[in-house]
């Protein structure tokens, strides 16, 4: 069975937790930008289960099972409020919603 080294598994989780940030910090429209979260939070994931596996502890599966709960959590939300911008604002551009009520 051929196992995948440490270094090369924590560099996709790097480049792939460095691929959301820049969709979060690009991003205008909020749908892209809870996509780019869910990358992020998956980039952590494949993290703390490679490093479980190398230290032969269940450990990073059972941080996977919490991440994945936070992750449809934050999907649930945000498309709650994605719904409600929609109909609130009219569309889902985060800089022409960005404005301040009294």
């Amino acid at each position: 069975m051929a196992t995948v080294p440490l270094e090369s598994a924590l560099i996709l989780a790097i480049v792939l937790f460095l691929l959301g940030l820049t969709g979060v910090l690009i991003r205008r429209n909020i749908v892209f930008i809870l996509l780019s979260i869910e990358v992020m939070l998956n980039a952590c994931g494949l993290a703390f289960v490679i490093a479980g596996w190398h230290l032969h502890q269940p450990d990073g599966q059972v941080m996977y099972f919490f991440i994945i709960t936070v992750a449809a959590t934050e999907m649930a939300v945000g498309l709650g409020l994605v719904l409600h911008m929609r109909r609130t604002f009219g569309t889902l551009d985060t800089d022409k919603i960005n404005h301040m009520r009294g």
